[in-house]
């Protein structure tokens, strides 16, 4: 039987606005990796092999990176999926542990990002997202904006004319995740805006103004994984958290089939992930307490409230009127770190700056971003061209 499998430390930097953060990547990463073994209270000699995660880097940056912690010879393997990169090297850890192949994994995430849009690095050969490109320029015509806002945006449009949500509903999601990140001492933006300064602010593409998308950002994030054995025989149960489910999809025939921006942008790969990650864990979605998703724009954690099955399919508009995914809802707590919007997305430390927030939020040491009685959480973390995961964390029993 697969051996259970926990998060027994976490740790990261505060995310920062590229060219802000002092040093640099080994510095950023040896700042979070000694968080997280502290958190754990294991040396770095206890880890049995590591998974670095980071899209801007040359080949070995990940061991580069790692060797700041200790030079023990471990295996040391880079991680590249896009934005689900951090999400992707935990999902590595999880496996070697879960397999018994190691009892105790540490998975690390970075980025030193430049200011500004995304852009295509290489231009002499096929763009991994070719396909995805040429589909969604024949549902709609690409227009002078950013790349991703508008493949994003081009989702929040669909939603909109299928299914009748509107500006307001994606402008009160930027709204709450700016608002819930004031408490986020890592957070990149910890400033509290009105709805009207949502919608108010510059228009990138509509529905999405520049307080619904989120930064690029400088910064790192790791988590240390052990094996049931490894926290009996180390007395590590005060602090282990169970990661109970979790699943990696990558694209399906509907993505091209469908004819849908939603799905074109990740709604079917994320559904299938969570379905798959909450049968694991044996726990229904309305189990869960809190959520931490990937709303690189308002329009991605909408359709992701359905994708998730928080909401019907073209009901995800209705968890915002009713105010369901904030404190005090009626629905689970949906991004309490600000998420990428307010928090930052340095890409290889996004995954694993969310399950940090939910590893402190199931311990109840989130401080003023507490979810009361939190029990049970979800991380969702999606890469386009593609990869989408899903995990389910819950206290240990």
């Amino acid at each position: 039987m697969p051996d259970r499998t926990f998060v027994i430390g976490v740790g990261m930097t505060p995310f920062s606005k590229p060219g802000t953060k002092d040093g640099d990547y080994p510095d950023w990463v040896k700042e979070a990796g000694q968080a997280a073994l502290a958190d754990a209270g294991v040396p770095y000699s206890a880890i049995q092999e590591a998974y670095a995660g980071y899209c801007y880097g040359d080949s070995t940056a990940g061991q580069r990176a790692i060797y700041g912690l200790g030079l023990t010879g471990i295996p040391v393997v880079n991680v590249n999926n896009n934005c689900s990169t951090g999400s992707s090297a935990l999902y590595l850890a999880r496996r070697a542990v879960r397999s018994g192949m190691s009892d105790c994994a540490l998975a690390v995430g970075f980025e030193k990002m430049e200011r500004g849009s995304l852009g295509t690095k290489y231009t002499d050969r096929t763009n991994p997202m070719d396909k995805h490109v040429v589909a969604l320029g024949e549902l709609r015509e690409w227009e002078q904006a950013p790349f991703a806002p508008q493949m994003f945006g081009m989702a929040g449009r669909e939603h909109m004319e299928r299914y009748g949500s509107t500006p307001e509903h994606y402008a009160w999601i930027g709204w709450k995740n700016h608002k819930h990140s004031v408490n986020n001492p890592y957070a990149q933006f910890q400033t509290e805006y009105s709805l009207q300064d949502i919608k108010d602010a510059q228009e990138i593409y509509a529905p999405l103004t520049k307080l619904q998308c989120s930064p690029t950002s400088d910064g790192a994030a790791a988590a240390v994984v052990a094996s049931e054995r490894f926290v009996d025989e180390h007395d590590l149960w005060d602090r282990a958290i169970e990661l109970a489910g979790q699943a990696m999809v990558t694209d399906v025939p509907e993505t091209f089939s469908e004819r849908s921006a939603i799905t074109l942008v990740g709604g079917r790969m994320s559904a299938r992930a969570a379905r798959q990650a909450l049968e694991e864990a044996q726990v229904g979605i309305d189990e869960v307490d809190v959520v931490e998703l990937h709303d690189c724009f308002s329009a991605n954690e909408l359709i992701t409230y359905e994708a998730l099955g928080l909401a019907a399919e073209g009901e995800g508009h209705t968890l915002v009127d009713a105010q369901a995914t904030t404190y005090g809802g009626d629905g689970p707590v949906v991004n309490p770190s600000g998420g990428l919007i307010s928090k930052g997305h340095p890409l290889g430390a996004t995954g694993l700056a969310q399950c940090a927030e939910l590893t402190w939020q199931l311990r109840g040491t989130a401080d003023d971003r507490q979810v009361a009685e939190a029990t049970t959480a979800l991380q969702h973390n999606i890469g386009l061209g593609g990869a989408a995961v899903v995990g389910i964390y819950r206290k240990a029993a």
